[in-house]
C-alpha cells in the first residue's frame, strides 16, 4: 500500500528541517540515546527532544525507554521509512555538515569502546564471579546445552566469547569451534581455559561481532552469550550472527530480560538494561530466523536479574526453497 499525497507531504515535512535530517542520518548508523544525540548535534536536550517528537509522530523514528535512558532508532518498516531511506541515499556522503556529525559520533563511539575495554581489562580475571552475582551459571548452562540439542555440529561460533565458558561447554560437540572477542585480556583467559579443557580444535580470534569476516552460513551453531547489552547496535549484531547460521543451524542468544538496575550501566558498562521478547523476535525475523524457543530463568535473589535464552533455528535448505 502506497502513501497518500498528504502522508507523503507529512513525511517530507517532518524530515525537511536541517537538524531533523541530521538526526535521521545519525540514526541510520545506529540507535542512540538522547544525550548522545545532544552531544553530536551540539544542541540542548529540550530542542533535540522536540525534533525527535516530531519525527516519532511522523512514524520515522521509534522511541524506547531503557531504564533511566531513552533511546531512538529509525522505524524498522513502513512506507514512511522507504521514503526517508530514498532521501538519505540521495544525500552527498561528503556533505560537510553530515561528515562533521559522523566524526563526532565516531568520538562518542570511541569513548564508549574505550570505557568498555578498560572495564573488561580491569574485571577480566573476576568476570565469571561477577556474572554469577546475577543468576546461577549452572542453571543457564544447562538450558544452553539443552537448546543446542546435544548433537554433533560441524562448526560452532561463539561471538563475544569472554572467558571462553561457552566454548568449554559446547565445543566438545563440535568438529571445529571459533571464538571471537575484541578484548585481548578476555582472549588470553579464554585460551587458558580452552587449553586446560584439552580443546585443541578451538580457534580464538580478535574479532568484531558486527563484522565477523566469516562466510555466509558458515556455522551450525552460533552463540551470543551475555554480549548484546554492551552494544550500541544490538540489532546489527543479531543480524550478523544470523548471517553466519547455516541451513538447519541454530542461533542461541543469552541475555537479560528488561530491568531497572541502573548501577549496571553506571558501574559495569551495560548500555542496554535487558531486551523484550518482542524486540528480540523482530531482530531474529529480520535475520531470517523467525521461529525462536524462549526460556526464562528467574533470579535466585529478590533484586537479581532474569536471564532469557532465545534459540532460533534456520530452516533447512529444502524447506527454504519450498517456501
Amino acid at each position: 500500500m502506497k502513501l497518500s499525497a498528504k502522508q507523503t507531504v507529512d513525511v517530507l515535512r517532518a524530515a525537511g528541517e536541517p537538524t531533523r535530517l541530521r538526526i535521521l542520518a545519525l540514526l541510520e548508523r545506529e540507535e542512540l540515546a538522547v544525550l548522545e544525540l545532544c552531544r553530536v548535534l551540539d544542541q540542548s536536550q529540550p530542542r533535540v527532544s522536540r525534533h525527535l517528537k516530531l519525527l516519532a509522530e511522523a512514524g520515522l523514528v521509534e522511541r524506547f525507554p531503557d531504564g533511566a535512558w531513552v533511546f531512538y532508532r529509525l522505524s524498522g518498516a513502513g512506507r514512511e521509512q522507504e521514503v526517508i531511506g530514498e532521501v538519505l541515499a540521495r544525500i552527498n556522503p561528503d556533505d560537510p555538515g553530515l561528515a562533521r556529525d559522523r566524526r563526532k559520533l565516531d568520538d562518542v563511539q570511541a569513548e564508549r569502546s574505550e570505557a568498555a575495554q578498560a572495564y573488561f581489562a580491569e574485571n577480566a580475571a573476576q568476570w565469571d564471579r561477577l556474572r554469577s552475582l546475577y543468576v546461577s551459571d549452572a542453571d543457564v548452562e544447562a538450558q544452553v546445552v539443552a537448546a543446542a540439542g546435544g548433537h554433533r555440529v560441524r562448526r560452532l561460533v561463539d561471538l563475544g566469547s569472554g572467558t571462553g565458558r561457552m566454548l568449554t561447554l559446547l565445543a566438545p560437540q563440535a568438529d571445529h569451534a571459533i571464538g571471537l572477542d575484541l578484548s585481548q585480556q578476555m582472549l588470553n583467559i579464554a585460551r587458558k581455559h580452552v587449553a586446560e579443557a584439552g580443546l585443541s580444535h578451538v580457534d580464538l580470534r580478535h574479532g568484531d561481532i558486527f563484522d565477523t569476516r566469516l562466510p555466509d552460513e558458515a556455522a551450525d551453531l552460533v552463540v551470543v552469550h551475555q554480549v548484546l547489552h554492551y552494544l550500541g547496535d544490538p540489532a546489527a549484531a543479531v543480524k550478523e550472527a544470523g548471517r553466519i547460521v547455516a541451513p538447519g543451524g541454530k542461533l542461541i542468544i543469552v541475555d537479560f530480560a528488561p530491568h531497572k538496575h541502573e548501577f549496571l550501566r553506571e558501574q559495569h558498562q551495560h548500555r542496554r538494561l535487558g531486551f523484550s521478547d518482542d524486540e528480540m523476535a523482530r531482530w531474529l525475523a529480520e535475520a531470517e530466523l523467525p521461529a525462536a524457543a524462549l526460556t526464562a530463568l528467574p533470579p535466585n535473589q529478590a533484586d537479581g536479574l532474569t536471564v532469557k535464552i532465545w534459540a532460533a533455528q534456520r530452516a533447512p535448505t529444502a524447506l527454504r526453497s519450498a517456501a
